[in-house]
């Protein structure tokens, strides 16, 4: 796709109010693919501005409408599902085969949700002697990450116009191609103008400049728990809603009784998986003492058949943090047992797919979100030893439990402090709600809890 040189504000691309531009890099070849505008707090303004004019009538807008815009919305998006895959794998560097199944496939799936939430979502009730009603906060600032651009993209904004929001939105710098594909799916969808505006930038001017914005009501932000703080912040000190999302440093706890074998190469896959640049991705395994060099051999022999099926990391910062990671494990008496510091490629930001035993559960590799395809074993004595070091980080976002017995395995489960759990491999589902405990975020995305949100309430009492 050709990269647009201005902003979609208010249903038009209009030139930027600054010339500086951000250069969009294809992370397996390093070479400069496109230029979008850097947007600054005048551009932010703008966008707010629009999105502001536009939200009474979009809110006004009739439920079964705004559904009927949002299935428009999940067709422009299936008729662009190859240029999208395409437009992902050229800025992220994901296999085309994972970008078409994942970074198109699944937000295809939540939009398409969100257009049946919007027509079924009950927004009055009867309680006692009130009529509780459900309105839109208003105007709603989404700021996504680059991991899964359009995922995180759909996931703000799809809920947001379910419930008669009008949306800002702020992409990451490093894919902000996808995000244009976006406004133009959201332009073929007859979605009114300044329902829906973008600004690409940088975080610290446009991101800044969004979150602080007095006239925006809901800040939605994904990204890292430092950020997230600042942002969280900013919007405490305006008593101005906020949605986090953010790291994790989840647990995959493999239980005596589990099939070792298919726990381990299904939960070396789940780090392997785009690149291990995943929030929700299970980093840390834990083995019971007596199956542990079992488990190690294993997932040793799954992580070196990744070798060249994995794609880079975003950019050569996030590279070289990785490769600090993994020289902090050497450094702290962890055992490499796959991967390690060589890169697979002469060029691009490839990291060899990684896997650690002999963890402690204090190390950094054990506490800090690495954000690559690093995989750490640790070994446990016995239930409650496993249950420890499972809730012993600040993050709670996702995890993983593995039992011979269903029941085992959810009986564990409901003790971990995290907000999602697969059960024995359990499928994603994008009606489930997703977000954290702790400092992996507040609120939640996906399916109704996600569309709850975007909504305040009002009673009136008869």
């Amino acid at each position: 796709m050709k990269a647009h040189d201005g902003m979609y504000i208010d249903g038009t691309w209009r030139p930027a109010a600054g010339r500086d531009t951000i250069e969009v890099v294809n992370p397996v070849d390093e070479q400069v693919i496109g230029r979008v505008p850097a947007g600054t707090a005048e551009d932010v303004d703008a966008a707010v501005r629009a999105a502001r004019a536009a939200f009474p009538g979009w809110a006004a807008t009739p439920p079964a409408e705004r559904a009927a815009r949002l299935a428009a919305l999940r067709d422009a998006l299936v008729a662009r599902k190859d240029e999208i895959a395409e437009t992902v794998t050229a800025e992220l560097g994901s296999p085309l085969a994972f970008s078409q199944a994942v970074h198109a496939g699944v937000p295809i799936l939540v939009a398409g949700s969100y257009a049946e939430l919007a027509a079924t979502h009950d927004f009055e009730e009867k309680v006692g002697n009130s009529t509780v009603y459900q309105e839109p906060v208003g105007v709603v600032g989404a700021i996504t990450p680059w991991n899964y651009p359009l995922h995180q993209i759909v996931a703000k904004v799809a809920p947001a116009l379910a419930a008669g929001c009008t949306v800002v939105l702020k992409p990451a710098e490093d894919t902000p191609l996808t995000a244009q594909l976006f406004a133009e799916a959201v332009a073929d969808a007859g979605i009114p103008a300044g329902v829906f505006n973008l600004v690409t930038g940088l975080g610290p001017v446009a991101g800044q400049a969004l979150a602080e914005h007095p006239d925006v009501d809901l800040v939605s932000f994904t990204g890292s728990t430092a950020v997230g703080r600042r942002i969280g912040a900013t919007a405490g000190a305006a008593v101005k809603r906020v949605a986090l999302e953010l790291g994790g440093k989840s647990a995959n706890v493999i239980l005596p009784s589990a099939d070792l074998a298919k726990a381990v190469a299904v939960g070396v896959a789940n780090v392997m998986s785009n690149s291990g640049q995943t929030c929700s991705a299970w980093t840390r395994m834990l083995v019971h003492t007596g199956q542990y060099e079992e488990a190690v051999e294993l997932a040793a022999a799954a992580a070196a058949k990744y070798g060249d099926r994995i794609g880079p990391v975003v950019n050569a910062k996030q590279r070289d943090r990785v490769r600090g990671y993994i020289d902090k494990g050497l450094a702290e008496g962890a055992r490499l047992v796959a991967g390690g510091t060589e890169s697979p490629h002469a060029q691009g930001y490839f990291v060899s797919p990684t896997v650690f035993a002999d963890v402690t559960e204090g190390m950094s590799i054990a506490q800090e979100e690495i954000f690559g395809p690093v995989l750490s074993i640790i070994r446990y004595e016995d239930e409650e030893d496993a249950l420890r070091i499972a809730n012993g980080t600040v993050y709670g976002l996702a995890g993983a439990v593995w039992a011979g017995e269903e029941a085992e395995a959810v009986a564990f489960a409901r003790r971990l402090d995290t907000g999602q759990v697969d059960i024995n491999g359990g499928r994603f589902n994008p009606l489930a709600p997703f977000g954290g405990y702790k400092q992996s975020g507040v609120g939640r995305e996906l399916g109704s809890h996600g569309l709850s949100e975007y909504l305040q309430t009002k009673s009136l009492q008869f």
